[in-house]
């Protein structure tokens, strides 16, 4: 049986990829999460007694403690999610993102260099560092044009230059030490429990109770939106097929502007929620001054995913949306629970 690390396991696209695990192979699974507002155990609690899954509250920053996960558990393969992703809370606080995505990145490749090194024949051979990053690193595009993966790097938040820094980092433990590395560098996540400071969860609660959904700018902004299982389905294909040392881009193939996504997520809520106070819920749409260094526009180009690896994503933009909206209209007492800390969906990073 392979046993893979995942770190920041008990986040949003962490978390998904722990349950796609779970059902979809029969890996064990060693769960590393540090437990921060946006990491939370019940995200995990449908896995409890599960015996492939084995939780670790813990930091990547502890070194004591990955070196001993790693050689405790024999791990094939490690998994990084664990990140600071918030680009607001990024403006806000940066500190925390240089700990997380810079330090904590270093600590954990140079663990898993140590542990590697250390490793004989097929152990060696088969060993994998999959680092999960963002299309943030390419900066901004015009109205043309896609990202691909010989891209310059031009990050324009704190958030989007320290997860450039930790992909640096990777490919350099490539190439100065052969450390079997692969990247991938994703576009805009949706889906299953996303923590609620996040565009589409956040104007989906604010939506169900009649507050205002403020919107940046002229809400034209522009991302490419990729459903979170297609993404953990091309992580996971990646890690079985990747060429060691390459970035794979993985894109949905869905851009919208800032305002037609919440207009889509207003008009299924007005399908879904037929007796609501606030229907039409696209009444509730406000704009607000725009936040510092917003990129105008994202759009990933997977050719390469496809074409080397054969994925391609499975949901649509609006079929991906209905299933994400219906998670959450079903699963309001997960909203309220990871809400219970400071977090009240208040605007950040508006400095």
């Amino acid at each position: 049986m392979q046993t893979l690390l995942v770190t920041g396991g008990a986040g949003f696209i962490g978390g998904n990829f722990v349950y796609f695990l779970a059902d979809e192979t029969d890996v064990q699974i060693i769960n590393l999460d540090k437990l921060t507002y946006a990491g939370n155990l019940d995200t995990l609690d449908p896995l409890r007694g599960n015996s492939r899954h084995v939780f670790v509250e813990g930091d990547i920053c502890d070194r004591g403690l990955v070196r001993r996960l790693l050689g405790d558990y024999r791990v094939d393969a490690v998994v990084n999610f664990a990140a600071e992703s918030h680009v607001d809370r990024s403006i806000d606080g940066p500190a925390a993102f240089v700990e997380t995505n810079v330090t904590g990145t270093f600590n954990l490749l140079d663990c898993a260099r140590e542990y590697w090194a250390g490793l004989g024949g097929s152990g060696k051979e088969g060993f994998r560092f999959l680092h999960v990053s963002t299309d943030e690193v390419y900066g901004s595009l015009g109205a043309t044009g896609k990202f691909v993966e010989t891209m310059p790097y031009a990050p324009n938040s704190p958030y989007s230059a320290s997860k450039a820094a930790s992909d640096h980092l990777v490919r350099a433990w490539y190439h100065t030490y052969g450390l079997p590395v692969l990247t991938t560098n994703c576009s805009n996540n949706y889906g299953p429990y996303q923590f609620p400071e996040k565009l589409i969860p956040l104007m989906t609660i604010k939506a169900m109770k009649g507050e205002r959904l403020p919107i940046y700018g002229d809400g034209s902004n522009v991302r490419d939106w990729l459903y979170v299982e297609d993404h953990c389905r091309a992580i996971w294909r990646v890690l079985e097929a990747g060429r060691p040392g390459e970035v794979y881009n993985v894109g949905g193939e869905s851009e919208r502007t800032n305002v037609q996504v919440v207009d889509t997520l207003c008009a299924l809520l007005d399908e879904l929620l037929p007796d609501s106070p606030y229907r039409p819920h696209g009444q509730l749409k406000t704009f607000v001054a725009d936040r510092p260094g917003h990129d105008a526009r994202y759009a990933i180009d997977a050719r390469k995913l496809q074409s080397e690896l054969g994925w391609e994503p499975r949901e649509s933009f609006e079929s991906g949306m209905r299933r994400t909206l219906v998670w959450y209209l079903e699963n309001q007492t997960w909203c309220k629970r990871v809400m219970d800390g400071s977090y009240r969906g208040e605007r950040l990073g508006s400095r």
